[in-house]
């Protein structure tokens, strides 16, 4: 061996002879002299492929003249230097013993304020050259702990982005290398690297990242605080390689920071945002992670979770179905800092970046699902928060913390959520967002369990339906999520809505009621009939024929003191058109309700609002409301009630045949079942009934009296003639003028020989009149009398022959028969002209 060293000694020393005069060379002026002299002097050592022995003594000889060199003016000189020495260190068995003259060279040309090497390619060189000599030397570097963080220092920050990466590089080993005395100086390193972690370069950043990551590992702790939101800011990088190299520094801090413990509750977020990152690679590395840390935790703490560890082993009833349960450890990680981060949460979800606020809502989801019934003791600022997002004008903030909310759902009791959501439903904290907290009910119902829900179903319909809750705002949003919110409770609880029927079907009259987008009345039309089916009903007309007294009474408690603006008119044309036939069966609630609205003296926009309903309603089912509603409540029944509402019915006939909502043809398919019922309401009792029977038939004699079989006609006469006694001289009056008008429907279908003796009786009981009391009964009659004289003009003048010397003046009979002489007259001269 001494023998070897001799010979190296000797082959070191001859090399050097060989050098000296290149060595001298290095102080020429001529740089094109430097520069061969280092070209041989590298092709003499480091390229000759001597012994590590020789090199080593070579190294030990040659490094102040190299180190002299890395300030030559020519940039070809300084390259050649670093490349040597560089090469020296990769090689020889000691390059510790370099590092006394080697780290303050460095140091001054790298660590100073100023940079002293311009070319940015022999910085990243002289970088790459500390990079190695870290690696190598390793604890030996510990002396030279000052130069190598003021070279790190400026070189992190260095213009050249390769220079940066390298420089993080550096940093990271050299952490890792001497940590026992990193930790003294490493917080010189963070406000670089902050500046660092956000280069354009995406590399770079990562570079920074992993840097930070050792930096603060083997630091002391007190600058975590100080990185966090620099951190943070890179989970909405675009480069997933950055999010990557995030998900992998704090996991590592989790797993083995020496003071972990103390931020678990800001580092728990970070990790758990991983999780749900756009690239398959990140979420599983994150998850992998995560699940590493809550292993970890649950056997560094394994005595406290003893009894967890042994009952808590199977998930908690409904739990979410296709979601894999977080294991304990993580579970516990979260449940421990819940506290601290909620108040985090709720803070980063109003951040002006839209990023933050989506990634700070898909966190929220994570949490909560780790967090199971524990988020009970956090339910009013976790409610607190979810109002607020939903107002977000991003929807992806608003989808996430729905979803978020379904979890509550899942977790909370109902008797818990739904104490604080029901009281913020009906006095909503934001008057610009009032729709904010149904938005929340809705998705929090539709996490709950149907079994857990079912005993409260009336509390929460009540709510629904109260007045201040269903009827105080109109704005389209706040109807669609009130509608929303009745559509999950109909799905959710499909058999158990006998006791709440009515209140849903409240609300969703007034949906439908104030609804201006035909996309929300449809869809609250389907609710009307999903009600119905979840109740068995075969349709929403049986629904509404179950709940239609109720209905009308919700309706009449108010009804004297409704107006135009009220929402309980519209409420009430919903219920009208919808419930289509069944309105007939319920006249008797109903027209107290139609005459109070249509007073004289009431609202005029309201009354027109309410004839107008009545009339879509005449027109649209004019032929079945006749038949279905009308005229089964026309037909007599005993009573005074009964009375009142044929008497109700009869206007609304009337009112109907008026308005033209029913057509001639209409008409002429239900004279069968009309005529009847009408004749019969002319012997009522009532004096209005009478008249408005009368008025009735006038018009439909007007209407179709021409098209009648004289058998239906011939039946209808004998009522009015006995009207002509009546005790009230306006229903004597609107008599004649229906018998007028029936005497003017006997057109050729009618045959006067045939139906003689029904229009001698007519004649007959007319004649009579025609001697009233009444001077103004008796100039009617005589205009019917002469309508009627071109009927059957023989049998009229017979009749009129036979009574004129009974009547107390025969004077008018007289004017009866000049007018049957005249016509007569006039009848045969047109014969005669037709025949010649």
């Amino acid at each position: 061996m001494a023998a070897m060293a001799a010979g190296d000694e000797h082959a070191a020393s001859e090399v050097l002879r060989g050098l000296a005069r290149h060595l001298n060379c290095l102080n020429e002026d001529n740089k094109a002299t430097r520069k061969r002299a280092l070209e041989l002097i590298k092709k003499e050592t480091v390229e000759k492929g001597h012994s590590s022995i020789v090199l080593q003594e070579l190294f030990s000889a040659l490094l102040k003249p190299l180190l002299k060199c890395l300030s030559d003016p020519m940039e070809r000189c300084r390259e050649t230097a670093i490349a040597m020495i560089t090469e020296f260190i990769r090689v020889v068995p000691k390059p510790e013993e370099s590092l006394p003259y080697l780290m303050p060279c460095l140091a001054q040309r790298l660590g100073e304020k100023e940079l002293l090497e311009p070319a940015e390619e022999l910085r990243l060189s002289a970088v790459e050259m500390l990079t190695l000599t870290v690696e190598v030397c390793g604890k030996h570097l510990a002396p030279y702990l000052t130069d190598v963080i003021n070279i790190l220092q400026r070189t992190i920050v260095d213009p050249f982005p390769d220079a940066r990466r390298e420089s993080c590089k550096c940093a990271t080993n050299f952490a890792k290398c001497v940590p026992e005395h990193f930790h003294m100086q490493a917080e010189s390193l963070v406000k670089p690297l902050m500046q660092t972690i956000s280069h354009q370069h995406a590399r770079v950043r990562v570079s920074a990242i992993e840097a930070t990551g050792a930096v603060i590992q083997h630091g002391t702790g007190k600058n975590v605080d100080d990185v966090l939101s620099h951190l943070a800011q890179r989970l909405f990088d675009d480069s997933p390689q950055v999010r990557r190299a995030v998900a992998t520094v704090v996991g590592d801090w989790l797993l083995h920071m020496r003071d972990r413990y103390s931020y678990f509750h800001k580092l728990i977020p970070l990790m758990l945002s991983g999780i749900d990152d756009e690239i398959p690679e990140i979420r599983l590395l994150s998850a992998d992670l995560w699940r590493q840390v809550g292993a970890q935790w649950e056997k560094e703490n394994e005595d406290d979770l003893k009894d967890k560890m042994d009952f808590l082993l199977a998930p908690p009833p409904f739990y979410p179905p296709g979601v894999e349960r977080p294991g304990l450890g993580c579970r516990e990680l979260v449940v421990r800092n819940l506290g601290r981060l909620v108040p985090a949460i709720s803070h980063d979800i109003t951040d002006w970046l839209v990023p933050t606020r989506v990634r700070t809502s898909q966190l929220l989801s994570v949490l909560l699902l780790h967090a199971e019934d524990h988020s009970t003791q956090h339910l009013q600022p976790l409610l607190a928060t979810l109002y607020t997002a939903c107002m977000d004008a991003e929807r992806d903030v608003v989808l996430n913390c729905l979803a978020a909310a379904k979890l509550l759902g899942t977790f909370v009791p109902p008797v818990v959520f739904l104490k604080l959501l029901l009281d913020r439903v009906t006095s909503p904290y934001s008057s610009s967002h009032p729709w904010a907290p149904l938005m929340v009910l809705a998705a929090v119902l539709g996490g709950c369990s149907p079994t857990l829900l079912q005993p409260h179903l009336e509390k929460i319909a009540d709510t629904l339906s109260q007045p201040d809750v269903c009827q105080q705002y109109q704005e389209v949003v706040y109807l669609d999520q009130l509608l929303t919110c009745v559509d999950v409770l109909l799905r959710r609880c499909e058999s158990d809505h006998g006791s709440v029927s009515l209140q849903l079907l409240q609300v969703l009259v007034t949906v439908q009621s104030f609804s201006t987008e035909p996309r929300l009345s449809e869809k609250a039309v389907e609710s009307v009939q999903l009600l119905g089916q979840v109740q068995g009903l075969d349709s929403a007309v049986e629904l509404y024929r179950r709940h239609m007294a109720q209905l009308l009474e919700w309706l009449s408690g108010s009804v004297n003191t409704w107006s135009s603006y009220s929402p309980q008119r519209l409420q009430l044309h919903v219920i009208v058109m919808q419930s289509g036939p069944v309105i007939g069966e319920f006249v008797t609630p109903l027209m107290p309700l139609l005459f109070s609205c249509l007073q004289p003296d009431r609202d005029p926009e309201m009354r027109m609002s309410i004839f107008t309903m009545l009339a879509k309603l005449f027109h649209d089912e004019s032929e079945k409301f006749l038949s279905v509603v009308l005229l089964p409540n026309l037909v007599w029944r005993a009573g005074r009630i009964a009375a009142a509402v044929r008497t109700a019915a009869l206007s609304c006939l009337l009112a109907l045949l008026h308005g033209g909502a029913a057509t001639p043809g209409q008409l002429l398919c239900l004279e069968e079942k009309l005529s009847p019922p009408v004749l019969s309401a002319l012997e009522e009792d009532s004096q209005m009934a009478r008249l408005l029977a009368c008025r009735s038939l006038t018009v439909i004699l007007r209407l179709i009296g021409t098209g009648l079989h004289p058998e239906a006609l011939n039946k209808i006469y004998p009522a009015l003639l006995k009207r002509l006694d009546d005790s009230s001289n306006e229903v004597r009056g609107v008599a004649l003028q229906a018998l007028g008008l029936w005497l003017s429907s006997l057109t050729g279908g009618y045959d006067p020989e045939l139906c003689a003796a029904h229009l001698q009786l007519v004649f007959q009981q007319l004649l009579l009149h025609l001697d009233d009391p009444d001077v103004s009964v008796q100039d009617d009659v005589l205009e019917v009398l002469k309508k009627g004289s071109s009927v059957h003009p023989a049998l009229l003048r017979r009749e009129a022959e036979a009574v004129r010397d009974h009547q107390r003046s025969p004077l008018l009979c007289d004017q009866l028969l000049q007018h049957i002489g005249a016509l007569t007259a006039e009848t045969t001269s047109d014969v005669k002209s037709s025949l010649h």
